[in-house]
């Protein structure tokens, strides 16, 4: 079975090699050690420039989003149904690439969003969560909900204990339908889809992919396990307030509006299915590939949690337009309040500190994607180092 190794950004690619060449075992050990830098000697080799933030610059990026929303929102409800009666392909040819492009956009305002809540928007932490709240609530998301849970993520990324999301399952405890399901490729297929759709929201309301609580983990229920705390709870009632008050306001537009209900999926509802597509896959493709160590509680160190994820190539176009979200996932997660705008100028200074602890991989993202689906189903211990687990497959 063949697997590419990422390459580091700026050097050469390593070569690819089987899962159980010692090469790559040795690639996969030198990763797991402590390493011989600290979050300090990272910040020094920063510009100090890069971790202000700018009101006036990051609302410039969330008004290009939004215009490109308004535009793309005009052509859905003026220009396509003003084609020609009769042109069903080219009706069909215009939804489809309205439903992409609108995904996109839309995406672009979900990571501006996220960036509110790590308070990377603004020098102040009052406006940056209104924004937040605004965007988040018009996305569907529950803002503090998830800001919590996502921040808890941060706090224990690559933890197989605490880490909040992409918590993989041992070996040992893998259950014997996961592994027959996954042993068929077109199922395995449908079942990656299904959870590119419908994962997030899945997330959100049932915890799948999420740490084990002794109870159900939702983020709309003020006293799951996933909070604490009078302020916490008072925070979820609010999210759950601004997503009740926004779905009421699309339930009344979508009754005066012509088409009513049919509009309201086409013009809103599919594109939001876009932007769960490409949540799943970029998060997914962030922390989950067979080169990207867990460890368990004995072992783990926030440090190497954070450095516990990858960099991935979205093409110049869609790097640009996420807002660098992909291909600087690794200075997100050392300096999370660091602006987006910063954050490619950063990635390139901290790379000679980091040296083979960054982990950049170009492979082509439906190839990833794939290889990630198909050879991460559970993690494994290292064999060598108590604590230490990596991503396995079916094959053995």
């Amino acid at each position: 079975m063949q697997q590419q190794q990422p390459a580091v950004r700026g050097g050469a690619k390593t070569r690819e090699t089987t899962a159980t060449d010692d090469a790559t075992a040795n690639v996969k050990r030198s990763l797991a050690d402590k390493p011989p830098f600290t979050l300090a000697d990272i910040k020094r080799a920063i510009p100090p420039h890069c971790f202000r933030r700018s009101v006036l610059r990051s609302t410039s990026y969330l008004l290009r989003d939004l215009s490109a929303v308004a535009a793309l929102f005009y052509m859905a409800l003026v220009a396509i149904p003003s084609l020609p009666a009769g042109s069903g392909a080219l009706c069909l040819a215009a939804w489809l690439l309205y439903w992409a492009a609108q995904g996109c956009a839309l995406n672009s305002v979900w990571v501006i969003a996220h960036e509110c809540g790590h308070h990377a928007f603004s020098e102040h932490a009052a406006l940056d969560d209104a924004v937040g709240f605004a965007l988040h609530t018009a996305l569907l998301v529950p803002y503090f909900s998830w800001k919590r849970s996502h921040r808890r993520h941060h706090a224990n990324s690559a933890s197989l204990d605490r880490d909040e999301v992409y918590v993989p399952w041992k070996r040992s405890e893998l259950p014997a339908f996961v592994r027959g399901l996954h042993a068929n490729a077109a199922v395995r297929l449908a079942l990656f889809v299904l959870v590119l759709i419908f994962g997030f929201p899945l997330y959100l309301t049932c915890n799948i992919t999420g740490r084990p609580y002794p109870r159900l983990a939702n983020h709309y229920d003020p006293y799951s396990p996933i909070f604490s705390g009078s302020r916490e709870r008072a925070q979820v009632i609010l999210s759950d307030a601004g997503i009740a008050a926004f779905s009421l306001a699309l339930y009344r537009l979508s009754s005066s509006a012509p088409g009513g209900f049919t509009t309201l999926v086409l013009v809103y509802g599919v594109p939001l299915l876009v932007v769960n597509v490409w949540l799943v896959l970029i998060t997914f493709l962030h922390h989950t590939d067979p080169v990207v160590p867990r460890y368990d509680s004995g072992e783990w160190d926030w440090l190497r949690g954070a450095l516990a994820t990858v960099d991935r190539d979205y093409g110049a176009f869609l790097n640009a337009a996420f807002h660098n979200i992909a291909d600087t996932h690794v200075v997100h997660h050392l300096f999370p309040s660091m602006p987006h705008y910063h954050a490619v100028e950063a990635t390139r200074a901290i790379q000679p500190v980091l040296g083979e602890y960054y982990r950049f991989d170009d492979t082509p993202i439906v190839q990833a994607a794939w290889r990630a689906a198909k050879e991460c189903l559970y993690v494994e211990p290292d064999g060598r180092r108590e604590g230490v687990f990596w991503f396995g497959s079916n094959k053995s």
